[in-house]
Order: C-alpha cells, then sequence, then structure tokens
C-alpha cells in the first residue's frame, strides 16, 4: 500500500526485554487451509504463496469464533480469508481510518459486495483504532510505518499502540506485518523508503504494555537490500518482512 499520511492525525499527547528465541513454525489448521481453498477467493488466491499466507495465519493463532480487525485492508486479501477461518460464530471488521477515506474508495464497495456475512467493512469516524466491544486480534500489513509519518514520529505510534492495546481482550494478540529497515534506522525511512527498523517497532509495542509473543521469518528475505524503496520494481512484492505478534497481558 502506498504511504498515508495518517502521521499527523495520529499523533496524540523502553523497557529493555530479556532476548527471545524466534518462534518455531507453526503447524498450519484444517480451518486456515479450508478457508485458503474456498473457491470464491480464486481472483486472490494467486497471492498466496508470495504472502506465506498460510504460515502467516497459522502463526497469528487466529481460530473460529474470533473477533478481529483487520485495519487498513487494502483491497480485502485478508478479510475475505479470516471471514473464512472465524466462521459464523466470529466477527471479521476491515476498517481504515478517517484520514484514509481515499483509500478506503478504491476497495470498500468490493469488499462489501462479496456480502460476507460475518463483515463489517467501513470508514471509521476517528482516526485512532477502536471498537465497540474487546476483539481477539489486530491485524495490520504494511501499514505500521505510515503512522510515522510526516514527523510525527514515535507520540502518533505511541498513540497508536495505545488505541490497540485498549481494544483488545486481555489475551488478545497484537500482529504487525511490515518492511524492514536496517536495525538502527529506526524511524528515519518511514516516508522515503517506507521502511521500519523492527527493533523500533518492537521496542516502541511493548513501551504501551505489550508482550512480545515472537516472529515468523516466513517473509524475511536476506537479498533485499534496505537502501531500496519498497516500491522499485526491483524488490517491490519481495521485500525483507518481519511478522511479529504481540499479546496483551
Amino acid at each position: 500500500m502506498k504511504a498515508i499520511a495518517l502521521g499527523l492525525m495520529l499523533a496524540a499527547g523502553t523497557v529493555a526485554v530479556a532476548q527471545q528465541k524466534p518462534a518455531a513454525p507453526a503447524k498450519v489448521p484444517a480451518y486456515v487451509a479450508a478457508a485458503l481453498a474456498d473457491p470464491a477467493r480464486a481472483d486472490q488466491a494467486g497471492d498466496d504463496e508470495r504472502r506465506q499466507a498460510a504460515a502467516v495465519l497459522a502463526f497469528s493463532g487466529v481460530k473460529p469464533g474470533d473477533t478481529v480487525i483487520d485495519y487498513l485492508p487494502g483491497k480485502g486479501y485478508w478479510t475475505r480469508i479470516f471471514s473464512g477461518v472465524v466462521g459464523p460464530k466470529g466477527h471479521v471488521y476491515a476498517y481504515w481510518p478517517a484520514a484514509g477515506q481515499k483509500y478506503a474508495e478504491k476497495s470498500l464497495g468490493t469488499i462489501q459486495g462479496w456480502n460476507l456475512p460475518n463483515a463489517t467493512a467501513q470508514v471509521q469516524a476517528v482516526n485512532l483504532p477502536a471498537a465497540d466491544k474487546p476483539v481477539d486480534l489486530f491485524w495490520t500489513v504494511q501499514n505500521y510505518h505510515d503512522v510515522a509519518n510526516k514527523d510525527a514520529a514515535e507520540p502518533a505510534l505511541r498513540a497508536f499502540d495505545q488505541a490497540v492495546f485498549k481494544l483488545l481482550k486481555s489475551g488478545g494478540t497484537y500482529v504487525i506485518i511490515d518492511h524492514a529497515d536496517t536495525v538502527g534506522k529506526g524511524l528515519a525511512n518511514t516516508n522515503t523508503t517506507h521502511r521500519i527498523d523492527p527493533e523500533a517497532v518492537k521496542r516502541q509495542v511493548q513501551s504501551v504494555g505489550f508482550r512480545f509473543v515472537g516472529e515468523s521469518k516466513v517473509l524475511r528475505n536476506s537479498e533485499d537490500d534496505h537502501s531500496k524503496n519498497v516500491f522499485d520494481p526491483a524488490i517491490r512484492g519481495r521485500t525483507d518482512q518481519f511478522v511479529y505478534k504481540f499479546r496483551k497481558p
């Protein structure tokens, strides 16, 4: 997704952590495999391997009956899969912030047109994530770095993470997938190459009370030149990406 100037709208207003071992690959549950195999999503299934959908969803721990927020959902790729995973007792909310209205216009009608019985797609009236009831999983892909854009920096990220913390159930899960920058770069390139330092993300999210659960490395690419813009044809679609999972205590 193209960078979104959320930072200025989201701005509001580190704790040291023991090094943790990477999480082992998760076995793909039958309900995830079934959701991916749904012929109704054949038009998007060609992206499954590139996105490592089965592995990433298994790592997230999403399951039938869960309530999920797919934040800044793009064309609804993940929304449609989540709908199949959570089933009739669960619900999926594909949300855009008010500041993302023009981006929602590209796909909101399409997602609503799928008539998924357990999914709601809409632009929220506010710029920080919000929910009427606590949810099980908050999910955002290639969007987290945008929150820091336009010099909004850490205050905007902190406000965003605090909002996510508030809307999750106790024990709820927060998954961030984003383009990796070189460790040590922090937030320096969020608005130029559209990358973010994974360690900076980890520190930021933990600073508001989340516990880091682990990382899936299925989207890591050691051949990615971190100096390149993620939209550079030489690397687009194959960037080095981190998949982080956090939990609300």
